[in-house]
């Protein structure tokens, strides 16, 4: 086999391979041993028929497609390594000529890496502000607490107030005609949520259980139900139950509860060493972001399209899997949202080209830095993995492959360098 390679500007090349008469011939005997059970030729058992009979009578190709598949993925294979290039796309593979007794000829148009050019990466200006904690933050983390140890109380004596959970049935209706999702039964809903439609949860405000009402509210303009949108509706309501909740009081008894604390004051300064924690963590991130998106401002770059198009093919595998773990599909998603996948894949090229400029910024600082991941960075940075994910080290090895880990090493470096020049604002 051999590759010839054409380039062909803007960061694209051609490569052209041949694969040898012999081998193309084999694959064609492949692809009729694997295909003729499926073939019917009057006259023959279903599987029995010759090869010649089935090409006189689908033509002489009939067997090409099945071939040229065996044979190209291992000749591009070969190829590449063979060419040594930055390769950052799929391949566009053209076939130029598939004859048995003559070499077959196929191209592949990919994209490689493009040349980037990044300037004046030392001495940026970020924004830093300075972190603290309040008494407010606290205070509201310490409420956070107490509702989430709230006793549930059933209430029999008064009427609803705001902030009680109600169990009622409702039945709705525009015109007198019920409408789809507008009836349910024994539903807990809790007044001031603003789970309902506005207008609802105000008029059961005052009643008692027991009582049967009416509940007139207009459906907003900007309504997911068209049908629906702007039209008033009545929603015929019965009152079962009214509950509230019994916060604990803010007391040493209450942090001993919660925590390994004796005494509230002890309790509050832990929760503000998590709050501050929480904050430092935050602006790590937020000052990350500045960085990336100085350096992307900074590269000279031309992208070629097909590698743009990988990066949010991947992107969209990314958040499938995403939803996968979270219990549903990409197709739902794109049912509920309207979209599809043209306009999904549109609404993520600029997030997919901002990825891959920020990645090249940083290869850039690598470069020009001169920076490397020692052996010792690589297996320091496995044995975090193995303890944030708590499994062995020699597993996490066998998941993540050291390339991968030795680029976040060089990207963390790299990101550090242009923090630590950055003049801060």
């Amino acid at each position: 086999m051999s590759a010839k390679v054409e380039h062909l500007g803007k960061s694209m090349v051609k490569i052209t391979m041949e694969v040898d008469a012999a081998t193309f011939k084999k694959a064609i005997e492949t692809a009729y041993l694997k295909n003729r059970s499926k073939i019917n030729l009057p006259g023959f058992r279903k599987g029995k028929a010759p090869r010649k009979l089935i090409e006189q009578a689908y033509g002489a190709e009939v067997f090409y497609d099945d071939a040229a598949n065996e044979v190209m993925q291992p000749a591009y294979e070969k190829a590449l390594a063979e060419v040594e290039l930055d390769i950052v796309s799929r391949p566009s593979i053209d076939i130029v000529k598939a004859k048995e007794g003559e070499e077959f000829i196929f191209t592949a148009e990919v994209a490689i890496k493009p040349e980037a050019v990044l300037k004046d990466y030392k001495g940026i200006e970020l924004k830093k502000e300075e972190i603290s904690v309040s008494e407010e933050e606290i205070d509201k983390k310490l409420q956070e607490v107490r509702e989430q140890n709230a006793r549930i109380i059933d209430v029999d004596d008064r009427p609803v107030k705001t902030g009680d959970t109600v169990t009622i049935d409702y039945a709705g209706s525009v015109d007198g005609v019920a409408f789809e999702g507008g009836t349910d039964q024994n539903h807990k809903l809790t007044i001031g949520s603003g789970q309902f439609i506005p207008g609802f949860e105000d008029q059961i405000i005052g009643k008692n259980i027991g009582d049967e009402f009416d509940v007139q509210v207009t459906f907003p303009e900007k309504y997911h139900a068209e049908e629906l949108a702007g039209k008033a509706a009545v929603f015929a309501v019965k009152l079962h139950a009214i509950t509230e909740k019994e916060l604990p009081e803010l007391d040493d008894e209450l942090a001993q509860d919660v925590s390994d604390f004796d005494t509230l004051a002890e309790y509050k300064e832990d929760i503000k060493k998590e709050l501050l924690h929480e904050k430092e963590h935050k602006a790590e991130h937020e000052l990350e972001h500045q960085v990336m998106d100085a350096l992307v401002e900074r590269l000279e770059v031309e992208l070629p399209a097909p590698m743009v198009d990988l990066e949010v093919e991947n992107q969209i595998y990314n958040m499938e899997n995403r939803m996968r773990a979270q219990g549903f599909s990409l197709e739902q998603y794109m049912q509920f949202t309207g979209q599809t996948m043209s306009a999904l894949q549109d609404s993520m090229k600029e997030s997919a080209v901002k990825g891959i400029k920020g990645r090249l910024a940083l290869a850039e600082v690598i470069k020009a830095e001169k920076l490397e991941a020692a052996a010792e960075d690589i297996e320091k940075e496995y044995q975090q993995m193995a303890e944030n994910y708590n499994m062995e080290i020699d597993k996490i090895k066998e998941y993540v492959p050291e390339e991968e880990v030795k680029e976040t090493i060089l990207n963390r470096k790299a990101l550090a360098v242009v923090t630590e020049a950055a003049k801060f604002i």
